[in-house]
């Protein structure tokens, strides 16, 4: 049986534009699930919070424990968790690891990036019940440079088969990162799930975003976002006071002492 998020998140698709952002702990996801219809505990938390310079090397307990986090602050949101590179190279290891991270985080759902050959993968995990959101286009897992996809015709048609074959294999979602307008555009039309774009413009159902780019904290800033607050700036301000008070001796003052 699907889950009742699942089933309220797939109705909107041409209805109503679906909100997602990242979160990799608990003081986050309390605030955007006031306003997301999805949260994403991504594998992006290997460069924002660790500092790695792909995702490659993130490991199913780290993304276990982050997960964990997360959902502890959310009460409405859908929650989806990334599968990290290797932890689904086979059917059996990715029923293995799905079920792990599902059962020991409490999310609703997992995230696995397409190579356009594991849609078996998305397919034995589907038939466990278990819930699938796919992910096309720049997939960082599996491609090591950055571009853009379906610009080429040849493009265009892969990335067409590439999604109907996700949702043929039971996704009840997928990610677009880094696709043409006019190839989104397309999907979006054709496919009966959800789209969710990523640098894949306004014609996709919903949008994602890394939560520390758009809050001006991550220090990675691509074409396709937008920084809505430059939090480092206010919290260097309240650090740089918090260190003057320190050294004057203003703080504490009596009513912070016991």
């Amino acid at each position: 049986m699907m889950n009742k998020k699942i089933k309220k998140f797939i109705k909107k698709k041409n209805k109503i534009k679906l909100v997602c952002l990242t979160a990799y702990s608990k003081n986050i996801s309390v605030i955007l699930d006031k306003f997301c219809d999805l949260i994403l505990v991504g594998d992006s938390l290997a460069n924002v919070v660790y500092g790695m310079k792909n995702t490659h090397n993130i490991t199913l307990e780290i993304m276990k424990n982050h997960a964990r986090s997360v959902k502890l602050g959310v009460k409405k949101s859908l929650t989806v968790v990334d599968m990290p590179k290797g932890s689904y190279t086979n059917n059996n290891l990715a029923i293995k690891n799905a079920k792990y991270l599902i059962k020991e985080t409490n999310c609703d759902a997992i995230k696995i990036e397409s190579n356009n050959k594991n849609f078996h993968i998305i397919k034995s995990l589907t038939n466990k019940k278990i819930p699938v959101m796919g992910h096309i286009g720049f997939t960082p897992q599996f491609k090591k440079k950055f571009k853009i996809s379906g610009k080429k015709e040849s493009d265009k048609k892969k990335l067409i088969n590439e999604a109907k074959n996700i949702e043929k294999a039971g996704a009840f979602s997928i990610v677009l990162e880094c696709i043409s307008e006019k190839v989104a555009r397309e999907i979006t039309k054709t496919l009966k799930i959800p789209t969710i774009g990523i640098g894949a413009s306004k014609y996709c159902d919903g949008q994602i975003l890394v939560t520390d780019d758009i809050l001006g904290l991550s220090g990675f800033y691509p074409k396709f976002v937008k920084k809505y607050v430059k939090l480092d700036k206010i919290v260097s301000k309240a650090v740089n006071k918090y260190k003057n008070e320190v050294k004057r001796v203003s703080f504490p003052k009596k009513n912070n002492s016991f």
